[in-house]
Order: C-alpha cells, then structure tokens, then sequence
C-alpha cells in the first residue's frame, strides 16, 4: 500500500508539472485562443485613422463660407471644413497643414443646397479619392418658403443614404464626418435683437423660421417650433444612418447643442456663421475626428 501510495503521488506530480507547462507555454508566446486574438487585433490598423490626408467637404452655404466675408457672397477661403483663412484655422488646415489644405482639400459644397443635392456633389468627391469627406447639410431642408414646404423626412433620410451609397460603392473605407443641423431656433432668437440683420432677412433667409421675425403670436410661435422639430427629426436621421457606416462619425448633436452667441454670426445677416462662428465649427470638426477609437 505504501509503494503504491509513493506511485500514485509520483505520476499526480508529472501530471501537474505538465499541466503547469503547457499553460505556462501558452502564457509565454502567446499561444492561447485569447492571446492570438488580442494580437491579431493590435496588429490591424485603426478602423478610425485620426490623421488623415485628404479632405472634401459636401454640403451648404455654411461650408462655402457665405456672407463670412463679405454680404450675400460666398467664402470659401473662411469655411470651418477646407479654408485657408487664419481666423478660421479649418479643419483642413489643423489636419493636413497650410500647404496641405491648399493642396489635398477640395470644397464641393454650394450655396442654397439641400440633401437632395448630396449625392451630386458626393459623387463629385469621390474623383478626388480623398480619405476624409465633411458632410454639413439639412439646413436648407428646413428653411422653406413655409414650414409646410420643409423636406419630408422619409426623403431626407433616401437622400442621406443615397449619399452614402455614392461614396460606398467607390470608396469603401474613405471615412465620413457628418455634422448635425444648426439649432435655427437659437439662430432666430440671437438675430432677432439686430435691425440690420433682420431686413437682410427679409431677402429670404430661411423664411420658414425668420419670417416676421418680430411676431410672438400663437401662430408664428408654432410656424418656428414646427421648423425646429423638424430639424431635430433630421439629426436623428443624420445620426441613424451614420451609425450603419462604420467609418461615419456622427458629431452627435455638437453643432446643434453649440450655444453661439452674435459674436459667432455674420454681421451681414445675423444668420450664417461669421469666421469666429467657422472657427468654432472648425474646433468641434477636430476634435471629433482627432478623438482616439475608445
């Protein structure tokens, strides 16, 4: 009994002392199922490259920079996204540098766009091949001639993923940064203090919100908090889709949530973002692109 209790503790050690090699192999090189995958992950770049090389901006009168420098013109050496100015610092120009930006950027955006005009100037910015596409547009789709006219958000929303597709189906790992509509009704209520601004405004600046600009009525009340609904509706659209992409960022709600003061809107208009306003823009572009994968 007692050689056979010496075998039995014999061979319980050898067994250990293998088991405790093996585990203490694969926990040395990296040999475990769990191991090889977290190496596997490290060695795949980013899906999210924070410093990219190319950049082309889609959009609206914002991201030409309108009535930034001079009244009912548009601007584009002040845009937030690919602009030259130094006031303005772009986005562009935080990225790639002065002579970068002015090299491997390009501004496709046009004055008066709407969604429905994306996909256009989406397929304009794909010849470019650029690694980074800005997308600021919705604003547009909601300043209508009536609040009745907005764009619908069904359309919206095709027009969006049209978009999308255009860029997709030629450039699949081109990384997308989409910025949220503007809060119109902050841009109403800032503006509204301004003489000036509010006769440029009637020229036709976004009627559906700042039509009789003066008018607290029940009814004109409602006009601009249909309008304003309505721009909220799109930036859940805006971030729905973004969200299917996986190299979209969405600002999520940055742009919107901005509280801009007049100091950041047009002196023309009292509207459309001044160079201090583009500046800002330009700020809360960076930082969401820079920001690390988490």
């Amino acid at each position: 009994m007692r050689k056979r209790s010496h075998r039995v503790r014999a061979a319980l050690a050898v067994a250990v002392a293998m088991v405790l090699g093996v585990a203490g192999c694969q926990g040395g090189d990296g040999g475990s199922p769990a191991a090889k995958a977290t190496k596997a992950r490290a060695a795949r770049p980013p899906l999210w490259d924070t410093g990219p090389d190319s950049i082309a901006a889609v959009g609206d009168s914002i991201t030409r920079g309108f009535d930034a420098c001079t009244v009912l013109s548009d601007c584009p050496e002040a845009s937030w996204a690919t602009g030259g100015d130094a006031a303005v610092d772009s986005l562009a120009v935080r990225l790639l540098g002065r002579t970068g930006a002015a090299e491997r950027s390009w501004n496709y955006a046009v004055t008066g766009a709407r969604m429905a005009d994306l996909p256009g100037q989406m397929a304009q910015a794909v010849a470019r091949r650029p690694e980074l596409v800005t997308v600021m547009a919705g604003g547009n789709d909601a300043c209508r001639t009536t609040a009745s006219a907005m764009t619908p958000v069904a359309d919206f929303r095709a027009d969006f993923e049209e978009a999308m597709r255009t860029l997709r189906s030629a450039l699949p790992k081109t990384q997308v940064y989409v910025s949220s509509v503007p809060n119109l009704m902050r841009l109403w209520s800032e503006g509204r203090s301004n003489v000036l601004g509010k006769q440029v405004w009637k020229l036709g600046i976004c009627p559906s919100m700042l039509a009789d600009a003066d008018d607290l009525t029940s009814a004109a009340t409602l006009r601009r908090e249909t309008v304003q609904r309505r721009v909220v509706e799109y930036n859940k659209v805006l971030e729905e889709v973004c969200a299917k992409d996986r190299r979209c960022r969405f600002d999520g709600g940055a742009v919107y949530d901005f509280r801009f003061g007049t100091d950041q809107l047009s002196h023309w208009d009292w509207f459309h973002p001044s160079k201090d306003g583009q500046a800002r823009l330009a700020e809360i572009a960076y930082r969401k692109v820079t920001a690390g994968n988490g």
